[in-house]
């Protein structure tokens, strides 16, 4: 399984905006659970599925008014 974090501004405090929440959703519909926090938002996925839910998720903040969206990966091997 892979970690992924996301960041998408504009950056509203308390008011994160279609272009986050929809973003958010996208991830959601492939039946992931995010984390979503303040100032970034994570959530696990196979390597398999990451580049649909990773293509979904900027597809849609972009769509909803994103301006910038940052996304990084990791795996953590035990």
């Amino acid at each position: 399984m892979l970690t992924v974090e996301f960041t998408i501004e504009p950056f509203v405090e308390g008011d994160p905006g279609p272009h986050v929440t929809a973003a958010v959703a996208a991830v959601e519909a492939h039946g992931i659970a995010v984390d979503f926090g303040p100032f970034g938002s994570l959530f696990s996925v196979d390597t398999e599925t990451l580049p649909i839910v990773i293509a979904d998720l900027l597809r849609v903040a972009y769509g909803n008014g994103a301006t910038f969206v940052n996304v990084s990966v990791s795996r953590f091997d035990s």
